[in-house]
């Protein structure tokens, strides 16, 4: 991956708001902003107005180090932000709206949120992902009306029904184990012989009677009236078609980072994901990635919380290097 050269500020720098702006109130985002303010940056954190992040909507997490009994995502995500916020990290509820940087040397990057826009040295973009879409007849037609990507939001509405998860990942199974303490039954539908989430994971849902499981199988189309009565479903070897009865359908099949406003402004993937190095920097100099919303193997609120980490030392010495402070 190509990279702008950093500038060393041997010059007074142009007038700036900020020393760095992060993209994303997610565990990489807050993460990001607790080092950064606490190195004394000025920093804001832009969290965004209509997306909130994943891990909010998580009924339980039990693999965070130190929290042994687990905890829900949005306790987990407040106790992060009351933590930046003690060091001085200020938050804005706004969308992003544009990015753009100074024509000349040094770069400024200009962030505009709604009709305001503020210049910074630095941006750490913490922006996520959301769950990706089946694009399946039927499904954004009842979506809201029994189709739904949360079960942590949604679950208590299916008490004593029939309900279809489609996923095979830690978030479907998950999510499946969940659905139990509601549901009559859980009905796994997942496109492969054996499932991809965490072994403990599978264990639980395998000794749950209340999930089972329909393996090498597609969901087709969701069908109904007013709401969700059913779906169809395809053999992926046989090609061979059926339906099942349900209330209601969770989706987790994968997920699309937001990424929409580095359009041109970074590198991307095929899918959109931010190109990074170790270091967390992207292909434009001042501009950094943690979390979901970039290229990596495996994404966890643990490796997003070292993503920022990560992307917050960056930011602070290509911040004192812009400054004519680096040590």
């Amino acid at each position: 991956m190509s990279r702008e050269t950093v500038f060393v500020s041997k010059t007074k720098l142009p007038e700036f708001d900020y020393d760095t702006v992060i993209i994303g109130g997610g565990p990489a985002g807050f993460t990001a902003g607790i080092y950064t303010a606490r190195a004394g940056l000025k920093t804001m954190l832009v969290e965004g107005a209509a997306t909130v992040s994943q891990i909010t909507i998580t009924d339980l997490i039990e693999n965070y180090p130190g929290i042994p009994d687990g905890i829900n995502g949005f306790d987990l995500v407040q106790l992060f932000k009351n933590q930046a916020l003690k060091f001085g990290l200020e938050v804005m509820a706004k969308d992003v709206s544009a990015i753009k940087k100074s024509e000349s040397a040094p770069v400024i990057w200009d962030v505009t949120l709604g009709d305001k826009s503020f210049k910074t040295l630095s941006i750490i973009a913490a922006t996520g992902a959301r769950w990706r879409n089946l694009e399946v007849p039927g499904e954004q037609e009842f979506a809201g009306r029994g189709i739904s990507y949360c079960a942590t939001c949604d679950g208590p509405f299916y008490r004593n029904k029939d309900v279809v998860v489609v996923g095979g990942g830690d978030a479907a199974i998950q999510e499946a184990l969940f659905l139990t303490h509601f549901a009559k039954k859980v009905i796994v539908v997942h496109r492969r012989d054996r499932l991809r989430a965490a072994g403990i994971l599978q264990k639980r849902a395998f000794a749950e009677k209340k999930i089972e499981v329909v393996w090498n199988t597609t969901l087709t189309e969701v069908t109904g009236r007013d709401f969700v009565t059913g779906i169809k479903i395809a053999d992926v070897q046989s090609g061979k078609t059926s339906e099942i009865a349900a209330d209601g359908v969770f989706i987790f099949v994968g997920r699309l980072p937001h990424t929409g406003i580095f359009q041109g402004i970074l590198e991307l993937d095929a899918t959109g994901y931010i190109i990074t190095d170790e270091k967390m920097q992207t292909s434009s100099a001042g501009i950094f990635a943690a979390g979901d919303c970039r290229v990596k193997q495996f994404r966890q609120v643990v490796t997003a919380t070292g993503d920022g980490a990560n992307a917050a030392f960056s930011a602070e010495l290509y911040v004192g290097n812009m400054k004519g402070e680096a040590y």
